[in-house]
């Protein structure tokens, strides 16, 4: 599987990360309330246009999400209330 890199920068920011310029991209969650977070997820600045498999893996364990849930944030069946729910039900927030 792969998903396009600028649907997930632009999903990412729809959901409540801000991003954070250093050798990487770096996305951090700030609650609906305005708290910053530790939840956070990178991304290569490559020219690479579309993510792979195993980096959708690890950018999934780095929101705290499953794969599945991960690419569901991406898609939007997920939305930012949905994942801080997520991450309220696991205890996270």
């Amino acid at each position: 599987m792969q998903l396009n890199k600028s649907d997930i920068e632009r999903s990412l920011k729809r959901k409540g990360f801000i991003e954070r310029q250093s050798d990487h991209k770096v996305f951090l969650y700030k609650t609906m309330d305005g708290v910053e977070t530790s939840i956070m997820t990178h991304m290569s600045h490559g020219s690479r246009k579309s993510v792979e498999d195993h980096l959708i893996n690890a950018m999934a364990k780095q929101c705290r999400l499953k794969k599945s849930e991960f690419v569901d944030l991406v898609k939007c069946p997920i939305d930012r209330e949905k994942y801080e729910a997520f991450l309220k039900e696991r205890e996270l927030l």
